[in-house]
């Protein structure tokens, strides 16, 4: 199975102590392009692309300025650096070495500046959502900066019998074109249960997908069935709620 999560907006301000070998990003000069356009952005213009506030504009130019390869200083694993919900449902600081070490052959993250990313890819710190309208040569958007680039990754690295378990959000899960992995996607959802109600709730949602791939990682999970014993938290699968491709995980408060 491989499984796509998304990445975060909250990273982390300090390196980890953990040591593994470095992998290197795939698209290193696409991710370059883009940064040398955005180094050229002031950051009142910044602030509008991205909807951020000038304080936060401020810092992303100053990264997009200091952004350099090959990386040194700040960079970190990509898996270490995201510390969003989806990374707290995650919790990859209590992971084992081997349990990352499988991370990095079947857990890929989605990013607006650097495509897609391995869980042991050496990153600097940024801020580029996937949704993010800049114009290119390419088109309008970062979806058509991106192409079928991280589309043909994805397929060059899946067997034809292999799942793909997205839990990536709709914004970053769109760069993928789903409908080309034909009926090799499965996407689970989490729902909450009160008063006889059930919602989605997206802070939930959003850990309980870092939670899945977390149990995927652990359980070593090839099949959708395997899915089913996820019970972190108080989810637990309901047959009644879910479909062939879409396994539904119910919480009762």
């Amino acid at each position: 199975m491989k499984i796509i999560i998304s990445p975060a907006k909250k990273l982390s301000d300090k390196c980890t102590e953990r040591d593994f070998n470095f992998s290197k990003i795939k698209f290193e000069k696409k991710a370059e392009s883009l940064v040398n356009m955005l180094k050229g952005y002031k950051v009142s213009d910044l602030s509008k692309l991205m909807s951020i506030s000038e304080n936060l504009s401020e810092i992303n130019s100053n990264r997009f300025k200091n952004w350099r390869i090959p990386f040194n200083g700040n960079s970190d694993y990509a898996v270490f650096m995201f510390q969003g919900d989806v990374y707290k449902g995650l919790d990859v600081e209590s992971l084992s070495d081997s349990e990352i070490n499988y991370a990095q052959d079947n857990l890929r993250i989605l990013s607006g500046l650097y495509g897609i990313l391995k869980p042991l890819d050496r990153i600097l710190p940024y801020r580029l959502e996937m949704g993010t309208k800049l114009k290119t040569d390419y088109g309008k958007n970062l979806y058509d900066y991106w192409g079928d680039s991280i589309n043909d990754f994805l397929i060059s690295e899946i067997s034809s019998s292999e799942k793909l378990v997205n839990l990536a959000s709709d914004e970053y899960s769109k760069a993928v074109k789903l409908n080309k992995f034909e009926n090799n996607v499965i996407t689970p959802k989490f729902l909450d249960e009160k008063n006889g109600k059930l919602k989605m709730i997206s802070f939930y949602a959003k850990k309980a997908r870092g939670l899945m791939a977390r149990h995927i990682i652990q359980t070593k999970a090839q099949t959708v069935e395997d899915l089913y014993s996820f019970n972190l938290e108080g989810y637990n699968y309901s047959e009644g709620n879910s479909t062939d491709d879409c396994p539904t995980f119910v919480r009762v408060h």
